[in-house]
């Protein structure tokens, strides 16, 4: 027989082990709902040719569909899952490293400058330095026909989705002289808040490109169309040295209604007009060159004015990422801190590189302010380049005031430019 007093406990560690269980089970359901019907703001989907290579998630790992083409040139999908897409084809990773030859930038391990060395570049990051090209008579001008634009609008009224389809382009100019063609993508960004920042992938040698890519962007209330922008950047890959910029296609929404369907427009690209574009923020930053130990100090100082690049517009979490470049070879890097939710942040950090006299004419500093973000992909904000390759005036004014004056720290604000 068991007494009351024990039966009663042991009753009441029973109803509460059950109570808890239930709980906890119908905590764990009720996530599982909410995660399946709910739609996380500022997310898309990318479809390239029908088939979704960005999956609804906002995972950092992107699952991507390799896609090959049989002889009739027809798409088709292997049936091994997530592999990535051929670079070649696709432009979406890294590209191989430059071959060696007469004109080929020389081996780091032949420098005698004592830093850890970086890595190669890929076409995504195109942070090369691009140096004065020489234009060529089907560079983009003024006289120069650029080529149309094709693309369509359409909004999804039960999901709160955009969808913008990048079909083609026709009649781009020839921006590689040896294969006289391009090599084009486009950057697609919507305005004036910069949130979405997508691009398509790099088709080779051609100048009527077919994409074929949709972009699908969740939480867009269609009360706001009226207000956005949609800016496509038309680009050119080059794998030795930056991007080239072949034009620009402005279009407002407040003179599209995608209401009552699909609305496919065709622009002509126009030549790009900096001016248009907003401010990046200053970036402070200080060199002083020692000639007798023959080692550059390099201090990234503060930033003001940064533009808000966060998903909730408010602020920006910072850093700047210090790449070192022996005529277009990268052979150092370094990074700041990151500096939480400020658009005016204070550094205060120095960097040395010990660098030879007769190196420095060769020698560029690139500064990237970079906002830092842990669920998706971090975003360029801005970027300065001091040295043999710098494209502004203060730039190379800078530079030459600290090559002149050894031993003396200089420091100066400069501009931003759109990375």
């Amino acid at each position: 027989d068991v007494s009351p007093v024990v039966a009663g406990l042991i009753g009441a560690t029973v109803l509460v082990v059950s109570v808890s269980v239930t709980v906890f089970v119908w905590t764990c359901c009720h996530q599982q709902a909410e995660k399946k019907h709910k739609t996380p703001p500022y997310k898309f989907i990318h479809m390239l040719k029908g088939i979704s290579i960005y999956p609804e998630t906002l995972s950092n790992k992107k699952k991507i569909n390799r896609i090959r083409r049989d002889k009739n040139g027809t798409p088709k999908e292997t049936g091994r899952g997530n592999l990535l897409v051929d670079a070649a084809e696709s432009g979406l990773i890294g590209s191989d490293k430059a071959p060696d030859g007469p004109n080929a930038a020389p081996h780091v391990d032949q420098l005698p400058i004592k830093v850890d060395y970086g890595d190669e570049l890929s076409p995504d990051q195109s942070l090369t330095p691009g140096g004065s090209k020489t234009s060529s008579p089907s560079s983009p001008g003024d006289d120069v026909m650029l080529g149309e634009l094709t693309f369509s609008v359409d909004y999804n009224f039960p999901k709160k989705a955009l969808v913008v389809t990048i079909q083609e382009a026709h009649g781009l100019p020839v921006m590689d002289e040896h294969t006289q063609s391009s090599d084009p993508y486009i950057k697609m960004t919507i305005l004036p808040d910069k949130r979405h920042r997508v691009k398509t992938r790099v088709l080779r040698k051609t100048l009527d490109p077919v994409f074929d890519e949709t972009f699908t962007f969740y939480g867009i209330p269609y009360s706001q169309l009226q207000d956005l922008v949609l800016h496509f950047l038309v680009l050119s890959f080059d794998r030795f040295s930056r991007d080239d910029v072949i034009g620009e296609v402005m279009v407002p929404l407040a003179g599209v209604d995608p209401s009552t369907g699909k609305v496919q427009l065709t622009r002509e690209i126009l030549k790009r007009n900096i001016q248009k574009c907003i401010s990046r923020g200053e970036l402070q930053v200080s060199l002083s060159y020692q000639p007798v130990a023959q080692r550059m100090t390099v201090v990234v100082l503060k930033a003001r004015h940064l533009p808000k690049m966060d998903i909730t517009g408010l602020s920006a979490d910072p850093y700047v990422k210090v790449n070192v470049y022996y005529g277009r070879k990268r052979i150092a890097k370094k990074k700041t801190h990151v500096k939480k939710c400020t658009l005016n942040p204070v550094f205060n950090e120095s960097f040395i590189y010990d660098i030879p006299v007769d190196l420095l004419p060769d020698i560029s500093i690139e500064f990237l302010v970079i906002d830092f973000d842990r669920t998706t992909k971090n975003e360029v904000v801005g970027r300065l380049i001091l040295g043999a390759h710098s494209i502004t005036a203060g730039g190379v004014e800078h530079w030459q005031e600290v090559c002149e004056n050894p031993r003396k720290p200089v420091a100066k604000w400069h501009s931003l430019s759109e990375y």
